[in-house]
Order: C-alpha cells, then structure tokens, then sequence
C-alpha cells in the first residue's frame, strides 16, 4: 500500500473488534512513531500514557463518564490506548536531560555546537514562558506527535480514534497528571474496527484541490 493509499484507508473508527490484538511489532512501531516525531527546537515537550491491557483501558475511560460516555467503548473494546499529554513547563533538569540525550546520540560535533542548542531552545523556552503560552506551544508540539500516531497507524493497517471528547479532570485524578507536570491533550484508540462499524465502508470526503489549495 502507497501513500496515497494509505491516506485514503485511514479512517476514525467508531467501534473495535474485542477479539483482535495489535502484534508487538506492530505496537512497537507505533510506539517509535511517536517518539521519533519532530518537535520544535527538539524539545521533545510530551509525555505518552500507554494502556494495553483491560486495567490500563478502564483507568484511561475514566475519562468518558457523563457527557463523553459515548467514547468509553471505543476505549475498553479497543486494543491499545495511547493518551498523549503536553508538558506544562519545561524545567531546567528535563531540558538538560535533552540535552544529555543529544550527546549521548552524537549529536554534536563539539562544545559549541552544544552551547548553542542549549542556548536556542532555551530561549524558546524563555520567550514562551515570558509571553505566558507555554503551555498552549507544548499542546502544539503533542498534536505533531497525534499526526504521526495516526499517519503510522493507516500505513500498518492498524484502525485509530482520536479523541478530544473527554474529561482532563477525571484524568488527572487518574493519574495524577497535574503533579507531574502534564496535561492530556488527546487520547487516541488503536486496533482493528469491528465489522459493525459501518463507517468502515464509507468513502472519503474532503474538499478539492482547487478549494484547500492555492498557489503562493
């Protein structure tokens, strides 16, 4: 399966077949897709909760009571769930284990090619701090990550439901997010759909070229 093919398979699952499990490999790929998306400055800015089995799913459905009670199933029946959380702040000891990692992976052909990034991210870091949004830049940063979740997901043949529809406080409680310095900003279903999704049969539907795009 090509791109193209890929792009147009990939759909929003609405309901998961219990009986069917994601292959290690396969979650394993998943996995490397969110670690290895890009971030701004590098400053890798999320955390991933990872919930493969029917204790994890129930904690993460704690946040689909109530008003979101219409996702709970597409969180227990599915095989594999992901929460992806946003960093509230980005103190000095994560950013200088960034760093560290850099290093470590080669990253620098010297001292001063490692003061700078330091320096660089740093003042990115700084100058959203300052203007108060550095929360809504790391929510950002996790949407890149969401991107590539679901992009991996369709190309693997793996059925995906991201999902906004929850309740972050519920989470928190769960897992205690707000002391670790965390916020989730979305939570995303893996698996394979059930064969009463009917939305698996639909064709897609977005707008034309000559509506989404112009020329510069």
């Amino acid at each position: 399966m090509d791109l193209s093919e890929s792009l147009q398979h990939r759909y929003t699952a609405k309901a998961y077949d219990t009986g069917r499990r994601l292959p290690d490999d396969i979650v394993a790929q998943l996995k490397a897709a969110l670690r290895f998306s890009p971030s701004s400055v590098n400053a890798q800015p999320w955390h991933f909760i990872l919930a493969d089995d029917e204790a994890g799913k129930a904690r993460v459905a704690k946040g689909a009571a109530g008003a979101f009670a219409y996702n709970a199933p597409k969180i227990l029946n599915a095989s594999h769930v992901v929460v992806l959380c946003a960093r509230t702040s980005l103190p000095a000891d994560y950013l200088q284990a960034v760093l560290d990692q850099e290093q470590a992976d080669g990253r620098f052909a010297g001292e001063e090619a490692r003061e700078g990034q330091r320096k660089t991210r740093g003042g990115y870091v700084t100058l959203h701090e300052e203007a108060g949004d550095l929360p809504v830049w790391t929510q950002k940063q996790a949407y890149i990550a969401l991107g590539f979740l679901l992009l991996a997901a369709g190309t693997l043949g793996v059925d995906a439901t991201p999902m906004e529809g929850f309740d972050a406080e519920a989470l928190d409680v769960a897992f205690g997010l707000t002391e670790k310095g965390l916020a989730p900003a979305v939570i995303v279903s893996l698996g394979y759909h059930a064969e009463t999704d009917f939305n698996a049969k639909l064709p897609k539907s977005r707008l034309t070229d000559d509506v989404l795009f112009s020329r510069a």
